[in-house]
């Protein structure tokens, strides 16, 4: 075909679509000249590919082998970077939006926002942030570039590097869509699984800003449904909205011509409309009430006052408990209580500083629904609570007090363990790792963010600011075998501390349990808030190390933070008033001295708990040196697995000599070259003793052998045979067994005579 046809690519795209239509949306992506191949593994890749190529080849069509890519993991296509992960922005095109000096006319801020627009489905928000922007391209606008404008400009390239990966949606599986509308626009968030799809959001027209507010958050249900329409016809759908008398919409019988218009289009759909009002929205609700958002956390109220005039009155004290302080007057148990406080009779109830009826240090709550809704709402729901189950949470709500006293243990933080959380999406600020850091003794823990190829002195410097400056030189350092702590540098370094480095072995993930427990307990609460963070982890990091430290441990039967510091921490969900009493000399040091005991103790009675669980399973087993042992075969997984997956690999491998006695519990092997990269040194869980069968041993034969050091093999029987007709004459065909080394060996083919 020659070059600059107009119809050119349409015909060339019409014929590629013919040729691989069998295949299109099974394991085929064509755009025009570009192929995708999906696969789920490597086998079914090879089919897909050995098919796609067979095809090319039938229709005489040559694909370039310079210009392709085999048996990649991800691959870019058409501005995005496909993974089995997802979907995201390529870097490579993202980095022109981010050198894009601010537009100087119409015609620049038009290219700007068609090329950032193309992008739109992974910005939450995209058409409310760039309104500014868009209203410079009205006709008989004049071109002003306003603060507004740069801002937004500026929002918008920010959003474009913190962009989400977007998952691929499935056929068969429930849609979720959350909309939400307001003046500023219109927006909705399709997901599946609990995973996002995409974002979607646009401006309202001129006329929609005189629509009620039924028919408006009416109209951003219809938007999704039409935006998606090619995802949500035919499937099973559930439509959120945080305006509740959309749920029944299909049983209303007034209806206007608007709504019945729109209702024959819900009709074509297999959906079912929720009233989902809060936190289960956000994501919508952030896309046009963005700016609303600030005001709320500030607690600002607005009062008219006689003379039309308003007043704005922010309260820094959290609303919810001046409303539970006003409740307490309305019930009579209460002010009975409250009475027998004034009379001064001894009793354990006390007036609070601000009016409030309380038990010792706890807040007297009213019984009623209201009242313990809003504190439980508080505690999973506020800015500064990250839910952590509903055990810990009890628990943190159940114990309002505050201890006296800001000390520090100089025991704590002396025997710590570390450990990395990898493969977490890329922040802004290039982090991509947590490197989780936990005292054994209090449990408290510091989260830092990393990046995966930091080098060993710029973790020495974080080592410095974040562990030592706060909590002095630890003892003992427990971690697994990573290299970076297996290094030289690494060892030297905490020799110069006067540091003890403890590492785990090989595979067993038990000897550093805390970190790892901790671990777990990091990703549920990462995961949990995904939404939130908008792919922006690093930014909410300390508050989720605020969280942790501040719930509820069963071992120690406080918080890690009360364990650390001697008293509860300040926050909004205990927002009352915290009387330090002075202690110094001998009282500071026995007050901690009973603290460490109680910590210790209960440490100890949950270690053993834990130990009399575990010791039910588990056999006294010990080897002597120059015993034969079979290996557990974690170990060979990342090396190799003999060409079999899943329940066909062999569950050990080996024998293996042992050639040390390392410790009470760990052994050392004398491991084939194959297994060099492996720690030698194993844990006895991972062993199992080799018994000797004389059926393993093969008796030797005596051989005798030619002067070109070949032998002659002994036919033994004749098995089968078959007479092969030819043209002109017919071959005879014998299946023979052999004796050949020792062995009875049968030859697979018939062989003539």
């Amino acid at each position: 075909m020659p070059f600059g046809l107009t119809n050119a690519p349409a015909v060339f795209i019409d014929l590629m679509n013919s040729i691989f239509r069998p295949y299109l949306d099974k394991f085929v992506v064509v755009f025009i000249d570009d192929i995708l191949i999906y696969s789920k593994d490597e086998t079914e890749h090879t089919v897909h590919l050995r098919i796609v190529l067979q095809t090319l080849r039938n229709k005489q069509l040559y694909a370039k082998f310079s210009k392709s890519e085999f048996w990649l993991r991800e691959v870019g296509f058409l501005g995005h970077i496909v993974s089995g992960d997802g979907i995201r922005v390529d870097p490579s095109k993202i980095s022109a939006i981010i050198d894009w000096k601010p537009p100087k006319n119409v015609t620049e801020v038009r290219s700007f926002l068609g090329l950032a627009g193309y992008y739109r489905q992974f910005v939450n928000g995209f058409s409310i942030i760039a309104a500014p922007m868009t209203r410079l391209l009205r006709k008989d606008v004049k071109f002003e570039w306003t603060e507004e404008c740069q801002q937004s400009f500026e929002e918008l390239k920010k959003l474009l590097t913190e962009a989400p990966v977007l998952v691929q949606p499935e056929s068969g599986k429930e849609f979720v869509v959350y909309s939400d509308a307001s003046l500023n626009g219109l927006g909705c968030v399709l997901m599946q699984e609990g995973k996002v799809v995409a974002y979607a959001s646009r401006q309202l027209k001129p006329h929609e800003r005189n629509y009620p507010t039924h028919d408006l958050e009416l109209a951003a249900v219809v938007f999704a449904l039409k935006i998606w329409r090619h995802y949500l016809y035919g499937e099973k759908c559930r439509v959120y909205t945080d305006h509740k008398s959309l749920k029944y919409l299909m049983s209303q019988k007034d209806l206007n011509l608007r709504q019945r218009r729109w209702l024959e289009l819900l009709k074509d759909y297999e959906l079912v409309i929720d009233y989902h009002p809060g936190k289960a929205n956000v994501v919508a609700d952030a896309l046009s009430r963005k700016l609303l958002f600030a005001l709320r956390v500030m607690n600002i109220q607005l009062k008219m006052s006689d003379d039309s005039s308003i007043l704005a009155e922010i309260r820094a004290r959290p609303m919810f408990l001046q409303e539970i302080s006003e409740a307490q007057k309305n019930y009579q148990d209460l002010l009975a209580k409250r009475r027998q406080c004034e009379a001064d009779t001894g009793s354990d109830f006390r007036i609070g500083s601000d009016d409030s009826l309380m038990f010792k240090n706890q807040i007297c709550v009213p019984k009623n629904d209201e009242s313990i809704q809003k504190i439980l709402h508080e505690a999973h729901n506020g800015c500064l609570a990250v839910h952590p189950g509903s055990t810990k949470m009890y628990n943190d709500l159940k114990k309002m007090y505050w201890r006296s006293g800001m000390k520090r243990d100089i025991s704590k933080f002396d025997r710590i363990t570390m450990d990395f959380v990898l493969g977490l999406p890329l922040t802004p600020g290039k982090k991509d790792a947590i490197w989780v850091i936990v005292d054994r003794l209090t449990k408290s823990a510091h989260f830092i963010p990393v990046r995966t190829g930091y080098s060993l002195n710029k973790l020495a410097e974080l080592y410095i600011r974040e562990i030592v400056r706060l909590h002095g030189i630890p003892l003992s350092i427990i971690s697994d075998r990573d290299p970076r702590f297996t290094s030289r540098f690494w060892q030297k370094y905490q020799k110069a501390l006067d540091t003890k480095l403890n590492f785990s072995t090989a595979f067993h993930p038990q000897t550093d349990w805390q970190s790892e427990r901790v671990i777990q307990i990091l990703e549920d609460m990462l995961r949990c808030c995904v939404l939130e963070f908008q792919g922006s982890w690093e930014r909410y990091l300390p508050l989720v190390e605020f969280s942790y430290n501040n719930s509820y441990q069963t071992s120690l039967k406080m918080a890690p933070y009360e364990a650390l510091y001697g008293r509860k921490c300040r926050m909004p969900l205990y927002w009352t008033e915290l009387k330090e009493n002075q202690i110094y000399g001998v009282d500071l040091i026995k007050e901690t001295e009973e603290k460490v005991k109680v910590i210790r103790d209960c440490l100890k009675a949950t270690s053993d708990r834990q130990k009399s669980y575990a010791d039910l399973k588990q056999k006294e087993i010990e080897f002597q040196v120059g015993d034969k042992v079979f290996l557990k075969v974690s170990p060979w997984k990342k090396v190799l697995r003999f060409g079999r997956k899943g329940k066909l690999s062999p569950h050990f491998i080996g024998p293996y000599e042992i050639i040390e006695k390392v410790g009470l519990v760990a052994y050392r092997l004398a491991l084939p070259p194959e297994l060099e990269r492996i720690h030698d040194v194993f844990h006895v869980s991972m062993l199992r003793r080799y018994r000797s069968d004389p059926s393993h041993i093969i008796s030797l034969t005596k051989i005798e052998l030619r002067l070109d050091m070949t032998y002659e093999e002994e036919p033994i029987k004749i098995l089968a045979r078959k007479v092969k007709k030819l043209r002109n004459k017919s071959v005879a065909l014998v299946k023979v067994l052999w004796q050949k080394i020792g062995l009875k060996r049968l030859h697979g083919n018939l062989k003539k005579l």
